[in-house]
């Protein structure tokens, strides 16, 4: 049965940083090419990052390109997003997401994927 599991949401101030995890099960990560997205009260979802595990290519759009960083830890089966310098913006409901696509065939499938977390919240506060 394959899990994807988002922690590390939560209110923080403009400007502030958070660390949001995706937990893996049930599939080869390294196979894989995991995303977070993420989605803002009335909008739609939106991908903001992508890694292909199997040899760290990552993807960024530009709206977080710089302050965001996307990584693995292939041992823990663990994607991570590193969120920097957050603006009032980045509030939503953050969701990881597994596809076999590489990283730039998925990309291009946004927002469609294979498999999907339960998400987590991420709150930033002026």
């Amino acid at each position: 049965q394959v899990q994807l599991v988002e922690s590390g949401g939560g209110l923080v101030q403009s400007g502030g940083s958070l660390r949001l995890s995706c937990r893996v099960s049930g599939l080869p990560l390294d196979h894989y090419s995991i995303a977070w997205f993420r989605q803002a009260p009335g909008k739609m979802r939106e991908g903001i990052a992508c890694i292909s595990t199997g040899d760290s290519e990552a993807y960024y759009v530009d709206s977080v390109k710089g302050r965001f960083t996307i990584s693995s830890d292939y041992a823990k089966n663990t994607v991570y997003l590193q969120m920097n310098n957050l603006k009032l913006e980045d509030t939503g409901v953050y969701y990881c997401a597994a596809d076999r696509s590489p990283v730039i065939v998925f990309v291009r499938s946004w927002p469609a994927s294979e498999h999907w977390g339960q998400g987590t919240q991420v709150t930033v506060s002026p």
